[in-house]
Order: C-alpha cells, then sequence, then structure tokens
C-alpha cells in the first residue's frame, strides 16, 4: 500500500506509511478478524479502524455511484486512506491514446466525494499489453492531476515484461507516475521508484495464518515484509537495495 510524502532525500522519519489490504468484505474474516455479531453493514467501520489504508478492487470492474463514496468516507476514521484500481475499460483500449473519456469519467464521476480519504489511483494494464513509449506517453499526459483543487496520486501496474526496461523508468519518472512494487513470481516486480511515493503489493505474502507465521519465520530475503524496509540514499533509489531494478540508460528517442 502507498507511503504518501516520500522524498528522494531525507529520512525514514520523514515518510508516511499506510498499510492495507485489499478490499474488506470477506466471509472467511467472520468471527475471526470481525469479532462475533458484527453486521456486515460496519465492516469497513471495523476494518478501517484497524488499517490505515485498503485497495478497492471492484472499480476495476466498474465505477461507483457518488453515493457509494461518500458513504465509505463516512464510515472511515480522519486520516485512512482508500486506493482504487481505475475501470479496466480505460487502460484495455488497442489505443491507450484514446481513453482520455474513459478518465475523465471515472475521475470526475464521484472520486471528490472521498475527501480526504482519496489516495493513489492504480491504472492495472492487462498482461498482454506491452510498452509502447509513445502509446504509454499519450496516456499518462490524460491523467488529471488534480481533483477540487487537490493533488492527485496516480501509479501504474504493468504486467507485461517488456515494460522492465530502462525507457520505461525513464518515461514514468518523467511524468511523475508511481510504479506497482508487485513482489510478484507471476508479474514484473522491480523497486525502481518512478513517482512521489511507493506502492506496494506484496502478492506472495500467504492467506492462511500458518503459512504466514512460516513466512515471517524465514530468513530476512525471502520474508515479502522484511524484503521491502525501505533503505535511503541520495537519489530515487532509495527502494528495497535487493530488489531488481532496470534502470540505465534509455534510448535517445524516449519521451
Amino acid at each position: 500500500m502507498p507511503s504518501k510524502n516520500v522524498k528522494p532525500k531525507g529520512s525514514l522519519a520523514a515518510a508516511r506509511v499506510c498499510i492495507g489490504v485489499g478490499g474488506w468484505n470477506y466471509a472467511p474474516w467472520r468471527n475471526n478478524f470481525y469479532p462475533a455479531g458484527l453486521t456486515q453493514q460496519r465492516e469497513l467501520e471495523f476494518a478501517s479502524r484497524q488499517l490505515t489504508a485498503i485497495e478497492i478492487n471492484s472499480t476495476y470492474y466498474a465505477a461507483q455511484k457518488p453515493a457509494t463514496y461518500a458513504n465509505w468516507r463516512k464510515q472511515t476514521p480522519d486520516g485512512f486512506r482508500f486506493s482504487l484500481k481505475a475501470p479496466r475499460y480505460a487502460t484495455a483500449a488497442r489505443v491507450l491514446a484514446n481513453s482520455g473519456k474513459s478518465i475523465n469519467a471515472f475521475v470526475f464521476g464521484g472520486l471528490a466525494e472521498l475527501g480526504d480519504r482519496l489516495g493513489p489511483i492504480s491504472w492495472q494494464f492487462m498482461p498482454t499489453r506491452r510498452f509502447d513509449a509513445d502509446d504509454l506517453a499519450a496516456f499518462l499526459d490524460l491523467l488529471p492531476r488534480e481533483l477540487d483543487g487537490h493533488p492527485l496520486q496516480h501509479v501504474l501496474e504493468v504486467r507485461h515484461t517488456s515494460f522492465m526496461c530502462a525507457d520505461y523508468v525513464a518515461l514514468a519518472r518523467k511524468r511523475r507516475v508511481a510504479t506497482v512494487f508487485t513482489d510478484s513470481t507471476d508479474y514484473p516486480s522491480f523497486a525502481d521508484v518512478t513517482g512521489h511515493f511507493i506502492y506496494a503489493r506484496l502478492m506472495r505474502s500467504e492467506a492462511s495464518i500458518g503459512k504466514m507465521k512460516r513466512q515471517l519465520a524465514r530468513a530476512p530475503r525471502d520474508n515479502p515484509f522484511t524484503r521491502f524496509k525501505a533503505r535511503f540514499s541520495e537519489d530515487l533509489d532509495f527502494a528495497p537495495s535487493d530488489q531488481p531494478r532496470r534502470r540505465g540508460r534509455p534510448r535517445k528517442n524516449a519521451r
């Protein structure tokens, strides 16, 4: 989940870290994480007081109504953040440069109702989407930078290995857009910092308590949590030093 206000130079104390999960409405959580007798209508209220962020996945399939966003805001405490996956129809277009209408419909279609609970917007690409510098640059230029006068945070989740190149890193940094660190063996996972915040989705974490305990007992390099300890340096690469990066010399025609 996102860490906000991260600066290239500074200390760990300067960063605000939000830790959370994807979603909250899960039957297996009831009567263990959720107290017995807690109604489903109050699950977000409870979860948002145990965590500091939640990623909304349902918006990937369909945007919600403004009243829904407003209700989510009312149920959560000050300082809590939602990250939202943008609808897939905005990132699945054959030509990304033609996605402006879909992007604006989502961003300006009610997200303002979240108020200060609105965190990063995640733009997830299909595994078949290859890196095309010109098309991606046009897409990034379409992303609104503000909503009701407040700056927006955008993060890309790329799922094709062609993105693991210096040209992509250079482009994302130039547009000041973050890249999801997936910690995944199925999708690209690189620790190059491309935006002003870090967004980590630790996809190798285990669901069961027993497996999670075994994960935490592993050596530091094999533990998905200790593996993502931020180790600051004097440049943009203050992400975990044991994670692969793709920085380097981009092609001269990289935008």
